[in-house]
């Protein structure tokens, strides 16, 4: 099936949502690793091929009430981005930052591993600040105004950046960073297994970090594989 396994894991959950559940059971990157086609990707994350699109082929079509990304408008993606990851990750960062600093006064003498995650996770919250930041002043805006020209429903906007692959480059790679990160964090701590003594704080904390790391999965999918290719392509027209 050569079509199906050239097709990129971006391209697979920008048609269909569903796809994002096998992936990450696959370990399959399908945010910053998004233009990997679908059999390279399941080559490098040492997965049977065969197995994978079988999985696919059970999520053919998106799920009854799932939003289609891919028929939404530039404007409406960059609000839900805002509005839903973006709020999420400013909720998360103050709170898993007082959290990994309670855990690791608790059990840091026995898990040195607990330092070094929240030295990774100031990281993680300094750099998601900035980047989230720039979006929401500077590109997401000149994103949909470029939409609105492209429309014939407003002027070329003014670009102070000489052309809008030049942001893109910068956040794509500002999310491998994240991307990461995010993955040293789930090494260092064995991809969140407690230990035999955790405490409460200690299961919410790596059940938070987890959900974080799964939404962030989202929240750059929906930016490298659908708001920013478009933006490109519309710029080009």
């Amino acid at each position: 099936m050569p079509m199906i396994t050239e097709k990129t894991v971006g391209q697979w959950v920008a048609e269909n949502p569903g796809a994002a559940r096998i992936f990450e059971e696959a370990g399959i990157d399908y945010c910053c690793g998004g233009q990997r086609s679908l059999s390279e990707a399941c080559s490098q994350a040492q997965v049977p091929l065969e197995q994978v699109q079988a999985q696919l082929e059970q999520v053919a079509a998106p799920a009854a009430g799932e939003r289609d990304w891919m028929a939404a408008s530039q404007s409406e993606l960059a609000e839900h981005i805002v509005a839903k990851h973006h709020a999420y990750v400013r909720r998360e960062l103050p709170r898993l930052t007082a959290l990994i600093a309670k855990v690791n006064g608790v059990h840091g003498k026995n898990h040195p591993e607990l330092a070094q995650i929240g030295r990774v996770w100031a990281e993680i919250d300094q750099e998601m600040t900035m980047h989230m930041m720039k979006e929401e002043s500077i590109l997401f805006p000149y994103m949909v105004e470029l939409e609105r020209a492209a429309q014939g429903r407003g002027p070329q906007p003014v670009c102070m950046f000489g052309t809008v692959q030049n942001p893109v480059r910068m956040m794509m790679t500002e999310h491998d960073s994240a991307g990461a990160n995010l993955r040293a964090m789930r090494e260092l701590s064995g991809d969140y297994t407690l230990p035999a003594e955790a405490c409460t704080s200690y299961r919410v904390l790596y059940e938070a970090l987890a959900a974080f790391e799964a939404d962030l999965h989202q929240h750059i999918h929906l930016e490298n594989n659908i708001l920013f290719p478009r933006a490109v392509e519309m710029e080009g027209r």
